[in-house]
């Protein structure tokens, strides 16, 4: 199946650093290269995979499930792993339901998160969630999610609809992803949206339960919509995160 162009996996060999950048659910590389770019030319080794069903046509990710989705992330991770002496995991919405998911598999061998606009559990009022279990009986797809930015001019490549079977498997993921947030030890640096048309507040919620204080930082950014890391933030998200790195990393400056 052909890959939009745009939308390709990524991966640069630097520092002895690694980053594991997730995108999120619909989306593509595309809407976390400016922060796979920043991250290299600070001397990181960085690797942004495409997700299965990603990237090609809503139709194919209607045929793929979470498993698939984390098995690339995992994949991506050993590959990683092969070339950098630590590992940290970013995400964008569910690729930080993703990052949370393979620090609690892979424990001290993640040296820390940082995610943008969690979604690890679906606010009430939203449409996805009253129907997402239920609507893969009687809809195929869903209207899309993507390019909810408020920057003017720019476009997140990703679909404009929603396979509605893929959408329940994502429900899936959270729900597993939430039962065992007390197995992440690592420290967390989250950023969160005032204004996010896609992901309600429920997910922050949830992430600063689970958290203790003291391993859990939150940063608010209030010139963004769900899309931050294409946003008017982005360059503070970025900023931020290689200070994250800097200041958790065994190997030290890069």
């Amino acid at each position: 199946m052909p890959v939009m162009p745009g939308a390709e996996p990524f991966f640069h060999a630097g520092g002895s650093t690694g980053v594991l950048l997730c995108h999120g659910f619909t989306s593509t590389p595309q809407s976390m290269r400016p922060w796979a770019d920043y991250l290299v030319n600070a001397g990181l080794t960085v690797s942004l995979p495409r997700l299965p069903g990603h990237g090609t046509t809503w139709q194919e990710l209607g045929r793929t499930r979470w498993e698939d989705w984390y098995g690339e992330v995992d994949r991506a991770y050993e590959e990683l792993r092969g070339q950098a002496s630590e590992v940290f995991v970013m995400g964008l919405s569910i690729g930080g339901c993703l990052a949370l998911r393979l620090a609690e598999l892979r424990g001290d061998a993640v040296a820390g998160l940082v995610i943008v606009n969690l979604l690890i559990t679906a606010d009430t009022d939203t449409m996805l969630a009253r129907l997402a279990p239920v609507m893969k009986y009687v809809l195929p797809s869903v209207k899309g999610i993507g390019s909810d930015i408020k920057k003017e001019g720019i476009q997140e490549l990703a679909y404009d609809r929603i396979p509605s079977s893929a959408g329940a498997s994502m429900l899936q993921l959270c729900k597993l992803t939430r039962r065992r947030l007390s197995d992440v030890t690592q420290p967390v640096l989250a950023y969160h949206t005032t204004v996010d048309h896609v992901v309600g507040p429920a997910s922050m919620r949830v992430l600063r339960a689970a958290l203790p204080g003291e391993q859990l930082t939150v940063r608010e950014c209030g010139n963004s919509y769900h899309v931050a890391t294409l946003d008017n933030d982005a360059e503070e998200i970025f900023a931020g995160s290689l200070e994250f790195v800097r200041a958790h990393s065994h190997a030290g400056r890069e």
